[in-house]
């Protein structure tokens, strides 16, 4: 696939996020777990976040991994956030 420019990092997020779940959901249809999927997506996160920070040979610190984990649960949690309030407004 071409690489794609863009001026619009927010555009280029919700682009990336949507062909994970796409992924994701193709997965689920060759009859793997939902969870399963979940975590073999979060562990391919893992090793491509450790990737884009240490490159090929290195690894992340403690503070890396910590600093990663906060990012993990802060995106979970605005997840969440959004979840309810289109929860709320249905």
């Amino acid at each position: 696939m071409a690489k794609e420019e863009s001026s619009n990092p927010a555009e280029d997020y919700r682009r990336c996020t949507q062909r994970f779940v796409e992924l994701a959901n193709i997965m689920k249809g060759e009859n793997l777990e939902p969870g399963l999927v979940s975590q073999a997506l979060m562990a391919a996160s893992s090793v491509y976040a450790t990737y884009a920070v240490a490159g090929n040979e290195g690894g992340l610190t403690q503070s890396g991994v910590d600093k990663l984990a906060a990012l993990y649960r802060a995106s979970l949690e605005e997840v969440q956030q959004n979840r309810k309030q289109n929860q709320d407004q249905s």
